[in-house]
């Protein structure tokens, strides 16, 4: 062999151990430093769990998170029960720290208070003017029987006052009477809350039955009965009727209503309505029933109303739901009612449907043959 050929062998050899050796070196020092990192381990197995969560996570106090919620502000309210004379006193002390809702850093406060469900009293305080910290010593007294005092809420609702506009609500306070000792005067400060987004009134209930026959394209409606309705005249009594309309893709549709029933509460109806609705619009379609007082002189009040189809929630859903899994069977349920403004908020109705034969016949008056 050449020379030059013996010298080449050697070297790819040396450079070869040289490369072996450097591996081996890297090797034992990466296992060094995993042993180094095993010995300084914690076994937080055998820590108690106070003490781990200590260990990672700071403490509430040490941490400016910087809270998200409106301070509104605190009402000194007191609550005193009569029970012989089965009379509610609530108090309206002060209020302290209160948000400000006026351009100059100010508030012209006032509290509006009432007893739920019933509400048949509401009564307002005197008006501060240009204060947050309003001093008012003013008591109510409500008629309240001992039986209906454990299902009773008391609302105290702080407003700033406008000549001009509507009156801002800075917050609130809900007390469930049911929670009070009243072995004693109540008489304690409260954090004012956001405002309630609907009232839990009691408004009664509606019994009706559902009946879908899709090869006939029948959808049948009976209003059987109502109770417990929401009294609306001044003689503690209501002329309730139903109305129900129909709405296709949130568009408002078809309508019909009962007769009126005079002077009750707990109206007997038993009316059978048939509306037209094809299998493809019965999917997309929502029946909205409402209770209606009735009044010969002023505009009729609406006392409740609920809606059932495919989106509604709860209750309205699965009575659709039994309707359309079991056809041709009418299915009847007892609903709760909502108030308008609940539903009307959740259900957005746009303007009603044209109907295509009402604009033919239009048509032909404007364009005759």
């Amino acid at each position: 062999m050449p020379r030059w050929a013996i010298y080449t062998i050697f070297a790819a050899g040396g450079l070869l151990i040289l490369l072996c050796c450097l591996c081996v070196c890297i090797k034992c020092c990466c296992k060094g430093k995993k042993k180094k990192k095993k010995n300084e381990q914690i076994d937080l197995k055998a820590v108690n769990g106070k003490t781990t969560t200590a260990l990672v996570q700071p403490d509430v106090a040490d941490v400016d998170y910087g809270s998200t919620k409106k301070q509104r502000g605190k009402l000194l309210y007191s609550l005193e029960y009569d029970g012989p004379l089965s009379e509610l006193k609530l108090g309206i002390k002060q209020a302290s720290s209160l948000m400000a809702m006026d351009l100059g850093g100010t508030s012209d406060p006032y509290v509006r208070v009432y007893i739920l469900p019933e509400k048949s009293k509401t009564y307002e305080t005197k008006v501060f003017r240009s204060t947050l910290n309003p001093v008012f010593n003013e008591q109510f007294t409500f008629q309240l029987p001992k039986s209906t005092l454990t299902k009773s809420t008391a609302v105290m609702k702080v407003f700033d006052f406008n000549r001009f506009s509507k009156h801002e609500i800075i917050g609130e306070i809900r007390v469930q009477l049911c929670n009070v000792d009243w072995n004693h005067i109540i008489e304690e400060w409260q954090e004012l809350e956001a405002p309630a987004k609907f009232e839990e009134e009691n408004l009664g209930e509606i019994c009706f039955s559902l009946r879908y026959v899709p090869s006939a394209s029948k959808l049948t409606v009976v209003i059987l009965e109502a109770k417990n309705l929401k009294s609306m005249d001044v003689g503690g009594s209501s002329d309730p009727y139903v109305k129900m309309q129909l709405a296709l893709d949130k568009r408002k549709w078809k309508k019909k209503k009962t007769s009126i029933k005079k002077k009750t509460l707990n109206p007997y109806f038993n009316e059978s309505f048939v509306f037209d609705v094809s299998l493809d619009q019965i999917q997309r379609v929502n029946l909205v029933v409402s209770v209606w007082d009735h009044d010969a002189v002023t505009r009729n009040d609406p006392i409740g109303k609920i809606y059932l189809g495919c989106d509604a929630t709860g209750n309205q859903l699965r009575h659709w739901a039994d309707m359309l899994s079991n056809p041709r069977r009418p299915v009847a349920q007892w609903h709760s009612l909502l108030s308008a403004e609940q539903v009307n908020s959740t259900l957005t109705l746009k303007k009603k449907i044209p109907i295509p034969s009402k604009m033919k016949e239009s048509a032909q008056q404007w364009y005759p043959k």
